[in-house]
């Protein structure tokens, strides 16, 4: 293996899980530089901060805590036919859709009928405690979302166990 290789493997052997959020070892500069192979393997099981805590999402941290003050990029990976309530953060967020149709809406339920359908390289944005709800349907999708934290997810009623 080229020494260059071994220095990227080993970067990204050293990412530590901090506070249920990956995050990677050395914080001391803002150079980061992920292949998707790379992402996939410092990913998550489950949901993580700033998500709406659903079984069907994974939580990449690709830059950044979003527990901690400062910004942050995250990388949802969710399931195919996941339905997310109306819930709100209290950062403020842009995102952009990387793979799949994302269905997503502003308001204070669920309502079908207020999801817009985003392709991959559409944008959007979550204004900070601001009530949104998404799903998916028979396809996953990949969304990369940046924010400044600390981040956290609201939901107005509670949700039914298991959701």
């Amino acid at each position: 293996m080229h020494p260059r290789q071994r220095a990227a493997v080993c970067t990204v052997a050293g990412l530590l899980l901090v506070g249920g959020a990956v995050v990677p070892a050395d914080q001391g500069g803002p150079e980061s530089r992920l292949t998707p192979r790379e992402i996939g393997d410092v990913a998550q099981t489950g949901a993580g901060p700033g998500t709406a805590g659903l079984a069907g999402i994974r939580t990449t941290v690709l830059q950044g805590d979003p527990t901690k003050p400062g910004l942050y990029t995250i990388r949802l990976s969710i399931g195919p036919n996941t339905h997310i309530d109306a819930h709100s953060h209290r950062d403020e967020r842009s995102a952009t859709v990387v793979s799949g149709t994302w269905y997503f809406g502003y308001g204070d339920r669920f309502d079908a009928t207020a999801l817009k359908a985003l392709p991959p390289g559409s944008f959007y944005t979550e204004p900070a405690g601001r009530l949104h709800f998404a799903q998916t349907a028979a396809e996953p999708v990949v969304v990369h979302i940046t924010g400044n934290g600390p981040t956290d997810t609201m939901y107005p009623q509670p949700r039914p166990p298991g959701q």
